[in-house]
């Protein structure tokens, strides 16, 4: 009976799990990138009461005797699958469409902590450098092996020259600008008549395990060891998705089916308080014998 009650008790408190898991989920319906949390349990140990035993002086075995104790958490897992595009027509808005992150960075030197996302809403700053909504900078590739990372700094930082921006679906940015008689476009640019050519491309990261990154706020992951580290960074090439330029992912949040597993743990989370109920009403029939 004591039993009994521990495990109401550990049913309540993954059930209050789940609930906890499925509010960020609905919270988040419409944060940009946004993946989704499921939450699994498995058996706590169980108290072997008896134990197996096979055939014998012509019996038949006999199976084991146990009592479970409960339930706990098995996985709190990140369910990385494709949210939809939702259509913006403006250029920074960048999808990805299939596996990979955007690579982005804060801090100098030493102290810089790169982070990976999938929220495409990025702006330009006043120096000319693509960054998010955080500030982070959007890092770009030159497509080597072991690829070289860089900021994205657009003309110089003369972000005013700028006309008819766009970036392709390899990650490359083109622009228009005015022709500058030796004009110095630096070893990341080139110019092909009036227009202006990255020869870097925006670096997206695919991992082995993306489920396995940790999620640290902000739309941001960081990869740990179980995600494996970062590979193939240029877009659309070995197995990485494309980029696309207009639009954003969404959440892949699924209300129907997040209000389908809060009653789901609602009602788990009920039928494991009347297990406590019937085992206090049944102490009491116990005290009352005395009486």
């Amino acid at each position: 009976m004591i039993r009994s009650m521990y495990s109401g008790i550990s049913g309540m408190k993954n059930f209050q799990t789940k609930l906890d898991v499925i509010g960020n989920n609905i919270a988040n319906v419409n944060t940009y990138g946004f993946k989704k949390g499921r939450v699994t349990f498995k058996d706590m140990v169980n108290q072997t009461i008896s134990g197996a035993s096979g055939p014998s002086q012509g019996k038949g075995g006999i199976n084991p005797k146990q009592v479970g104790l409960g339930s706990q958490l098995a996985a709190i897992d990140t369910i990385d699958t494709q949210g939809s595009l939702q259509t913006t027509g403006r250029v920074l808005d960048l999808a990805i469409q299939g596996d990979g992150y955007l690579v982005v960075s804060e801090g100098t030197g030493a102290a810089s902590s790169t982070f990976y996302t999938r929220a495409g809403n990025i702006y330009l700053n006043n120096d000319g450098y693509l960054v998010t909504s955080g500030g982070q900078y959007v890092m770009a590739t030159n497509g080597a092996n072991p690829p070289v990372m860089s900021r994205i700094q657009l003309n110089n930082g003369n972000i005013n020259e700028i006309k008819n921006l766009s970036i392709s679906e390899d990650g490359k940015i083109t622009f228009i600008k005015a022709q500058v008689n030796g004009e110095n476009l630096g070893a990341d640019y080139h110019r092909d008549g009036d227009l202006v050519i990255s020869n870097i491309s925006i670096a997206l990261a695919r991992f082995s395990n993306p489920g396995g990154l940790e999620k640290v706020g902000e739309n941001m992951y960081i990869n740990t060891a179980n995600s494996g580290a970062a590979t193939n960074m240029v877009p659309g090439s070995n197995g990485v998705g494309s980029l696309i330029s207009g639009a954003l992912e969404m959440s892949n949040v699924d209300l129907s089916e997040e209000f389908t597993e809060m009653i789901v743990a609602q009602r788990g989370f009920q039928a494991n308080t009347r297990i406590i109920t019937t085992s206090d009403e049944i102490l009491q029939e116990l005290v009352n014998l005395k009486r």
